[in-house]
C-alpha cells in the first residue's frame, strides 16, 4: 500500500489535491470512509487538539489504523492545528502519520525555532511522518462565523510572504507548508467565504520544495478551491461544512422520530449527511 508522502506527491504531480477530514467521533469516521470508499480516493482524517481530548489519542490512532488494515484502504491520521511541543510529541508517540505544528501566531524565529524542535523529535522516532508546519494566521475555530475572524487579514501584505516561506521551509525541514493565502477558519454564515489568492499560491509553490496545504476550506466555492488546485495546492482541510452536515443530519432524525432512542439509529442520519459532503469535496479534490 502506498503511503501518505506517496498519496500527497502523486496528488502534487497530477494537480490534485488529497482530502483532509477532521471527526470527533466514531459517526464522524465512518461518513468520511464511506466516502472515500465510494469515490476510491485516499483519504486523511484529522483532529485536532480538542478532538483527541474528546476521541482518545492513542484511540484515534486505533480507530483509523483497524480500517486501514481491515480494508487495505489508504486512510491516514494527521494531528491538526497542534501549538505545543508536548502535544506533537504526544501525536508523534502515539502513531499518528502525520502532525501539524501550528506557530502561526508566534514570530517568524520564534515559529521557526519551535517547529524545527518538533521536526526533529518526530523523525528521531518515525523517519516516515510527516511534519506539517504553519506560516500566516487564518483563525483557530472550526465553526460559523458571523464575520472574518478577529486577527485575520485578507489583503495581499497580510498574506504569507514568499521569501519568509522559503526561509521557513529552509531552517525547518518540514515535509508541507500550510500558507495564509485568503483562506480561515470556520466559514461565514452569511455565504460564501472570500476568494482566495492563487496568485500568491502559485508563486508559493513555484518557490518553495515542498507540497502546500490548504486550510479552512469551509465555505470556498468549489470554482475556487479548483483553481487553487491548479496553483499548487496538495491537500485541503474540511471541517465547519461537515460539523455542520453532523448536527442537521442529527437534527432531522430526531424530529422526523422524536420517540427513538437508540444512538445506533437516530446517527444513521449524521453519517449520511457528512457522507454527502464529504464526496462532493472529494469530487472536486480529484477533478471527478
Amino acid at each position: 500500500m502506498n503511503t501518505l508522502w506517496d498519496v500527497i506527491i502523486k496528488a502534487k504531480q497530477e494537480k490534485k489535491a488529497v482530502g483532509h477530514f477532521n471527526i470527533s467521533n466514531l459517526e464522524g469516521l465512518w461518513g468520511i470512509f464511506n466516502a472515500a470508499r465510494t469515490l476510491n480516493v485516499p483519504v486523511v482524517i484529522g483532529t485536532s487538539e480538542g478532538e483527541r481530548d474528546f476521541v482518545g489519542v492513542r484511540q484515534a490512532v486505533a480507530l483509523v489504523k483497524s480500517l486501514r488494515e481491515e480494508f487495505g484502504y489508504p486512510i491516514f491520521l494527521n494531528a491538526d492545528h497542534t501549538y505545543s511541543f508536548e502535544r506533537v510529541k504526544e501525536a508523534v508517540d502515539a502513531g499518528y502519520d502525520a502532525v501539524i505544528f501550528d506557530g502561526a501566531k508566534l514570530s517568524l524565529d520564534e515559529n521557526i525555532a519551535e517547529t524545527r524542535r518538533c521536526v526533529e523529535y518526530a523523525k528521531s522516532v518515525n523517519p516516515n511522518i510527516i511534519v506539517e508546519g504553519e506560516l500566516g494566521f487564518i483563525g483557530t475555530s472550526s465553526k460559523l462565523l458571523d464575520g472574518i475572524p478577529e486577527g485575520v487579514e485578507l489583503g495581499e501584505d497580510s498574506l504569507t510572504h514568499v521569501a519568509d516561506a522559503v526561509r521557513f521551509v529552509q531552517e525547518t525541514g518540514v515535509d508541507m507548508l500550510a500558507p495564509a493565502v485568503g483562506n480561515m477558519h470556520g466559514m461565514l454564515k452569511s455565504g460564501v467565504d472570500p476568494r482566495l489568492n492563487t496568485k500568491r499560491i502559485k508563486e508559493l509553490a513555484e518557490a518553495v520544495s515542498v507540497p502546500l496545504v490548504l486550510h479552512g476550506a469551509s465555505g470556498n466555492a468549489a470554482d475556487d478551491v479548483a483553481d487553487a488546485l491548479a496553483a499548487g495546492i496538495s491537500l485541503v482541510h474540511i471541517n465547519t461544512e461537515i460539523r455542520v452536515a453532523y448536527r442537521d443530519g442529527l437534527r432531522k432524525a430526531l424530529q422526523e422520530d422524536p420517540e427513538e432512542v437508540a444512538p445506533y439509529k437516530f446517527l444513521k442520519g449524521s453519517v449520511q449527511s457528512v457522507q454527502k459532503v464529504v464526496e462532493s469535496k472529494l469530487k472536486i479534490f480529484n477533478r471527478m
